[in-house]
């Protein structure tokens, strides 16, 4: 997906888009709580259905990376917003656990193809880390109002699928702002080639499968965390949930303000590490003060380190393809963390799962922070600007109707610079000369 809409009504319905493709991850305690209340399934049963939903979802990410130039945002926006209505809206609507299973991986399939566009469209934005801190801003407070709301509704599984069914239909009328096929292949860039830092991106899209495998498996049974072993009622955990994501809130505004003052590497190996020892906390918790502690930490420094690390992505290739398999990448880590969590939860007990979880994080902290540190792609700052052409440049490379193919805009990868070997005093005579008697009109006949 390379097309790159700039007008503020292509980025609202990339971030609605985003909000909608996002909702589904971030309702999956409540998801796989509810599948294993109301249809029988034991923990582990209802873990493994949350995790062949969003292994839909990434499947269908690293599908349309392929593909996505060729079919156009619009088209794919569409696609995925339809599946994820009546994948979603189906599996509320029937009992029979095949059919609910076989609607939560076809809401997948829509939830990773709209996420996907989203992506790509940010990644072309000119500031991809505030245009993706504006969307994990978004999709934590709609998460956030749905966990004060659903337990006051019916008892079941029905409630949190068909929310996410809604925000997939009430997204549908702003897909009209973003590009079709034709106008996507023509905003294409007309530069082909394989992936750059090719390297970097395959680091950086295994230690994000491994992150985001651990930070959801204790989100897939961070709900039974809090009713079985911290003994809360399914009321006080939806608000500890809602209390948690509002936490997150503030900390993807704190994100947004900071922006790149501290790079990228600090926020990510800095706030891994804070993250590792918040699920420590989470996951031994016996009461009401350490659970919500735990959660409401861990949910303040999730998206702020989400946001930098889809950031890095996009900053490695602007036209969003590492951005779109990083995404996917996670999207997996995401899918395997529900089953994950519940068999260690299973066979180590929470605390003992909190451990294992623990561990892997610092040590995918390591390389991820590697990448951030040396192998993202490197923005035209105004100090860079300067130095290769002056004021002019500067503002010519900071206006949005510069030309593209001629002038970098801010936020764009440095050119490489090819030194000229300029010639001697005697060499700068000849050739002066010859010019003269090339210019001369006789010469011309």
């Amino acid at each position: 997906m390379s097309s790159r809409p700039r007008v503020p009504g292509a980025l609202v319905a990339l971030v609605a888009l985003f909000t909608a493709g996002y909702l589904a991850p971030y309702l999956l305690p409540t998801v796989v709580g509810r599948l294993s209340a109301g249809l029988g399934l034991t923990p582990a049963q209802a873990g493994l259905v949350g995790s062949v939903l969003l292994l839909g979802s990434s499947s269908a990410g690293f599908t349309l990376a392929a593909r996505g130039e060729r079919i156009g945002p619009r088209l794919a926006a569409r696609a995925g917003l339809l599946a994820m209505a009546v994948g979603y809206g189906s599996a509320a609507a029937t009992g029979a656990v095949p059919l609910v299973v076989a609607g939560c991986v076809l809401g997948g399939v829509g939830s990773g193809t709209a996420t996907a566009v989203a992506a790509a469209g940010i990644a072309g934005q000119r500031d991809p880390h505030r245009a993706s801190t504006l969307g994990l801003l978004t999709v934590s407070a709609t998460a956030g109002a749905l966990y004060l709301t659903l337990p006051h509704l019916a008892a079941g599984h029905a409630p949190p699928l068909l929310a996410i069914a809604c925000a997939a239909a009430l997204v549908w009328p702003l897909t009209r702002r973003l590009p079709g096929a034709t106008r996507a292949v023509r905003e294409a860039p007309t530069v082909s080639g394989p992936l750059p830092h090719r390297r970097a991106g395959l680091v950086l899209a295994a230690g994000i499968l491994c992150w985001s495998l651990a930070q959801n498996a204790l989100w897939g049974v961070s709900g039974r965390i809090g009713l079985t072993q911290a003994g809360l009622s399914e009321v006080t955990v939806g608000a500890v949930f809602a209390a948690a994501l509002g936490a997150g809130l503030a900390g993807v505004t704190a994100a947004g303000a900071l922006g790149s003052r501290l790079g990228r590497a600090v926020p990510i190996g800095a706030g891994t590490v804070l993250i590792a020892g918040c699920v420590l906390l989470s996951s031994a918790a016996g009461g009401l003060a350490s659970f919500a502690t735990g959660e409401i930490l861990w949910n303040a420094l999730y998206p702020v380190v989400l946001s930098y690390l889809l950031g890095l992505a996009a900053s490695l290739d602007p036209r969003g393809r590492w951005a779109v398999l990083v995404g996917s990448a996670s999207s997996l880590g995401v899918a395997c963390g529900p089953v994950t969590g519940s068999l260690l939860s299973e066979g180590a007990g929470y605390t003992g799962m909190g451990v294992v979880l623990c561990a892997l994080l610092l040590v995918v902290a390591v390389p991820m922070t590697a990448v951030a540190r040396h192998a993202s792609g490197r923005p035209l700052v105004p100090g860079s600007v300067r130095r290769r052409g002056g004021a002019p440049a500067a503002v010519l490379a900071g206006t949005a109707s510069a030309t593209p193919a001629l002038v970098p805009q801010m936020g764009a990868p440095e050119q490489e610079v090819t030194p000229i070997t300029v010639p001697n005093a005697a060499g700068r005579r000849r050739l002066a000369k010859s010019a003269f008697r090339l210019a001369r009109p006789s010469d011309r006949g």
